[in-house]
């Protein structure tokens, strides 16, 4: 028995299909996703959404953050971007990762959320170059 999958973006459906497991960045952690499992909603850190037909990756998306909700049958992800591997770009990584140190540097100590978000910003950048370097 498969599990319903449907990532998301801002713009449009990327993706609509089934898959025997989806694993996705969690910010807790990658979750591995199979039928029946237990329902939660979960915020996405940057890394890689990888899909599963039986034992063998099928696909797989960068994604820079967003939300999941699961159910027992079905995975709904909310990406605030999501790119095919193939098409992420060391170089936009790197210039991520600059903005996004720059940003930190910048962020008032006292401003937690604005702290919480350059940080957010330095992880995606960090997980987008590991993605353009794994592809």
């Amino acid at each position: 028995m498969p599990v319903d999958l449907e990532i998301v973006s801002p713009e449009k459906l990327l993706l609509s299909g089934k898959v025997d497991m989806v694993v996705i960045p969690a910010a807790e952690g990658e979750i591995g996703v199979l039928p029946q499992h237990a329902p939660m909603i979960v915020l996405l850190r940057g890394g890689t959404i990888r899909l599963y037909q039986g034992n063998r990756v099928t696909e797989q998306l960068f994604v820079s953050g967003g939300f999941a909700e699961i159910t027992t049958t079905r995975v709904t992800v909310l990406a605030n971007e999501a790119t095919p591997i193939a098409a992420v770009s060391r170089a936009e990584g790197d210039r991520r990762l600059a903005a996004a140190e720059a940003e930190y540097a910048a962020a008032d100590r006292l401003d937690v959320p604005a702290l919480d978000l350059a940080m957010d910003h330095l992880q995606s950048a960090r997980a987008m170059i590991e993605a353009a370097q794994a592809a």
